[in-house]
C-alpha cells in the first residue's frame, strides 16, 4: 500500500475560504474518483495555515488511473481554474509514502 500525503499552506486568513470552496467543488469530485481520504486535517500548532490529507492506494499504479481519470473530468478541471484564480494558496507539498510491514494501515 502506498499514501499520497499532501501539504497546502495558504496565505494568512485565506485556509477556510479555501476550505469552503473544496468541500464545495472539489472534494464530491474526489470522493466520486479517488474514494474517501484516510484523514484530512488542518494545523493547530506548529506550522499554521495548513490543510493536510492522506489519501491510500494499493500501488502506484491504481493512484495514477485514478487521478488521470480525475483530471479529465470537466467538474475537477473548473475547480482546478477557479482554485488558481482564487489565490489563497502560498506552498503546494506532495509526498507518496509506502506503507510498511508492521504498518497499521
Amino acid at each position: 500500500m502506498i499514501f499520497d500525503l499532501r501539504i497546502y499552506t495558504f496565505k494568512p486568513g485565506m485556509q477556510n475560504a479555501w476550505l469552503a470552496m473544496y468541500e464545495k467543488h472539489a472534494y464530491p469530485v474526489q470522493l466520486r474518483y479517488l474514494g474517501k481520504p484516510v484523514v484530512f486535517t488542518t494545523t493547530e500548532v506548529g506550522p499554521l495555515n495548513q490543510v493536510i490529507h492522506l489519501w491510500a492506494y494499493a500501488d502506484q499504479a491504481e493512484r495514477e488511473a485514478k487521478r488521470n481519470a480525475m483530471q479529465q473530468d470537466p467538474e475537477w478541471q473548473a475547480y482546478l481554474k477557479m482554485n488558481a484564480e482564487a489565490g489563497y494558496m502560498e506552498h503546494m507539498e506532495n509526498r507518496i509514502l509506502r506503507s510498511t510491514s508492521f504498518s497499521p494501515l
